[in-house]
């Protein structure tokens, strides 16, 4: 793809000194927020659904399904009871609108309804290692 008009055959976001090498540690954590589970690594911004108790600067734990840490890999529910993701609120926004529409043929039946969804945004600021 060098030749269309990109600089490079690189993906987005990388240069030649920072293509990630198989021998880097990634660690990594499944958690659940709202009813829906995040990929979640230190330093990362989610959002999640509104958490109507925290302000902003708030610190939150969030409950860990998974922890990826290089190789190992813990989903032990008896170990990862005692992990909780922390995380920083960053931010309480509302979410793009989406227009719900319904209508029924031949008899005059229109409705419109909208909505935006309330988000938190967090960063992640701490994966506890698993105790061994």
């Amino acid at each position: 793809m060098v030749g269309r008009g990109l600089p490079c055959s690189f993906p987005v976001g990388w240069t030649a000194g920072s293509v990630p090498s198989e021998r880097e540690i990634r660690v990594y954590a499944i958690v659940r927020s709202g009813g829906r589970q995040h990929k979640v690594a230190v330093g990362d911004i989610v959002e999640v659904d509104k958490i109507s108790t925290a302000k902003v600067g708030d610190t939150v734990e969030l409950s860990t399904l998974l922890v990826v840490d290089g190789e190992a890999v813990t989903s032990d529910p008896w170990v990862l009871a005692g992990i909780k993701v922390q995380a920083e609120v960053v931010d309480h926004h509302k979410g793009v609108k989406i227009d719900i529409l319904r209508y029924k043929n031949k008899t005059g039946y229109r409705r419109r309804q909208g909505h935006r969804q309330q988000y938190t945004a967090i960063k992640v600021t701490e994966i506890p290692a698993a105790a061994k």
